[in-house]
């Protein structure tokens, strides 16, 4: 389903002020991307748990839906550097890697995304490696079921999964908010948090910068 655009949403940081079709989208908070000692930690990850814990906390009471992802991965996949990919093992199906952080408060559905031979970096599609496919995950069944229309995307990282999540939201007519103070970026290459800021904005996402 595809959904009719509004005006923009306010430029200031989200205070869940919004109307009941805005949802809160919570990207990969898991051990693997978020904890020091995993497998691709994202540097300043730890720093973000208690504002996107204040952001949850402040939908859950303005009756807002919050949705997680989750990356789930099979052991063998060519997601993975030792079978063809570009990352090392990670958040794989039923390991601690693949928890949330302990931290983060967990109060609504969750979507678990690249659990075949996948790229899973959005939370609405993943590209089917060995037929080039992208195919839906539930993230917008259970957004339109709710009838959100709006959506504010945080997490891990910014230049991978939450860029990707927020893109494809805005691909699919939801008007799409990403707050640079609750994300941090991967920077795999010098210049990745600026071009996916860039990549963000030209596709029609709100991004609004840090405070």
């Amino acid at each position: 389903m595809t959904h009719s655009p509004t005006p923009d949403a306010p430029t200031s940081t989200p205070t869940w002020t919004h109307g009941p079709d805005h949802a809160l989208l919570v990207v990969d908070m898991q051990h693997d991307f978020g904890h020091p000692e995993g497998s691709l930690f994202v540097q300043g990850a730890p720093d973000i748990v208690e504002p996107i814990n204040r952001a949850i906390e402040q939908a859950l009471a303005a009756g807002h839906l919050v949705v997680y992802t989750r990356d789930w991965h099979p052991e063998v996949t060519p997601h993975f550097a030792e079978h063809g990919g570009l990352w090392p093992a990670h958040c794989v199906i039923e390991s601690a890697g693949a928890e949330f952080l302990p931290g983060i408060t967990v109060d609504g559905p969750v979507v678990h995304k690249g659990s075949g031979p996948e790229d899973g970096y959005s939370g609405f599609s993943v590209l089917h490696l060995p037929t080039g496919q992208n195919r839906e995950t539930d993230l917008s069944a259970i957004l339109d079921e709710n009838g959100v229309m709006a959506v504010t995307v945080v997490g891990l990282a910014g230049d991978w999964c939450v860029k990707s999540t927020a893109i494809d939201a805005v691909r699919l007519g939801y008007r799409t908010l990403v707050p640079l103070a609750l994300t941090r970026f991967v920077e795999l290459n010098p210049g990745d948090t600026e071009a996916a800021i860039e990549a963000m904005r030209q596709a029609g996402v709100q991004v609004i910068e840090a405070d």
